[in-house]
């Protein structure tokens, strides 16, 4: 019966998100009744090598960041040296799965809520690494690629020119890059000045309680002051290990930067006339716009704001680089969560098959 449950639970898994992509889908781009047949769009496929390219870059940094927290943070561990050689024989695999899979609840809860717990759970019980440096990984992880998102931002709306021709995008991008700076900002302040921060973040939180927003004040309060404490460690954590954080932060630019990069090529693929630099700063305007939005994936805001960015095609074509780009953005981690579920379920059964053969001789 515990069988039969496991291959009905995997079967539920898969189809719940199909669900998801096919909603999902259907609220982005199920209204584009000006999209052009499929079989009458001319692109030149040979242009989307370096989207695909970027995208797989991109994810290699990322992977490659948590790979180096792992084995950097495994020297403050008191372990022996077989522990130690697991812990980095073991590295890319973890790391692999920690981000994979936390982008891919990210995509499937609101307001990404649901990546970074993931994370946490999942390195404190396959990294070995301690619990608080496996706390530290996924929340440094997020943290980094904020810290990335903000510089690349401040930098292309300064020089950007975007400010100019569209004020009404600028000054809500200028909003979202307040929601990216929130946790940086937060911990930096924590990390130096504990007292006063926490004393702000606890009025804030009363101020908040009073008009309605937050409903149990005391919850909220218990829960920023042990948030606040876990972040704290953190980076105190990632500063103590010399050159850790400017090589993460390195990694996240990359990262970054390159994910941002990917619409520009999708639109030349459809034969879009753009300048790269103004694309890219378009793009970095509309994820910063979007990023409060509280739903999956941004889905219901990300399709309007960045038709900005690809009202360069032709209308018939808009809908097939928007869905495009949606795809590497959003789509792509739905898709891999569930393939690693069941390369893991796979991988698990072998090891169970490993041990049965070995114990019977």
């Amino acid at each position: 019966m515990k069988k039969h449950k496991k291959i009905i639970g995997i079967i539920l898994f898969v189809l719940l998100n199909a669900v998801v992509i096919v909603a999902t889908a259907f609220s982005e781009f199920g209204n584009s009744e000006n999209a052009a047949e499929l079989s009458e769009v001319k692109m030149n496929w040979w242009l989307l090598i370096p989207a695909v390219l970027c995208f797989i870059i991109a994810i290699s940094f990322e992977i490659f960041k948590y790979v180096l927290m792992i084995r950097r943070l495994s020297a403050n561990n008191e372990i022996s040296k077989n522990e130690h050689r697991t812990i980095w024989r073991n590295a890319w695999k973890v790391a692999r799965r920690t981000v994979l899979l936390g982008k891919y609840y990210d995509n499937i809860t609101p307001a990404a809520i649901g990546g970074q717990p993931f994370q946490i759970y999942y390195m404190r019980h396959n990294s070995g690494l301690t619990g608080g440096n496996s706390t530290s990984v996924p929340i440094f992880g997020m943290i980094s690629n904020q810290i990335a998102f903000l510089i690349i931002a401040i930098l292309c709306f300064i020089f950007g020119g975007v400010a100019y021709t569209k004020p009404t995008l600028m000054v809500t991008a200028w909003l979202g890059l307040l929601f990216y700076a929130f946790w940086p900002v937060m911990v930096a302040g924590v990390s130096f000045f504990p007292k006063p921060t926490t004393k702000f973040l606890k009025f804030l939180i009363r101020v908040l309680a009073k008009i309605k927003i937050i409903k149990d004040r005391e919850k909220a309060l218990a829960k920023i002051e042990h948030e606040v404490d876990e972040y704290a460690k953190s980076i105190k954590r990632i500063l103590k290990t010399r050159g850790l954080f400017f090589q993460v932060v390195l990694s996240s630019l990359v990262f970054n930067g390159l994910i941002a990069m990917i619409p520009f090529f999708v639109l030349t693929a459809f034969g879009g006339n753009i300048g790269f630099f103004e694309c890219f700063t378009l793009t970095i305007a509309v994820m910063s716009a979007v990023y409060f939005v509280p739903t999956p994936g941004n889905a219901g805001a990300a399709e309007g704001t960045f038709f900005l960015v690809f009202s360069s095609l032709s209308s018939g074509y808009v809908f097939w680089a928007m869905l495009l780009w949606r795809f590497f953005s959003y789509y792509i981690y739905i898709i891999i969560g569930p393939i690693i579920y069941f390369l893991m379920h796979l991988e698990k059964k072998q090891e169970g098959a490993d041990i049965k053969k070995w114990y019977n001789g």
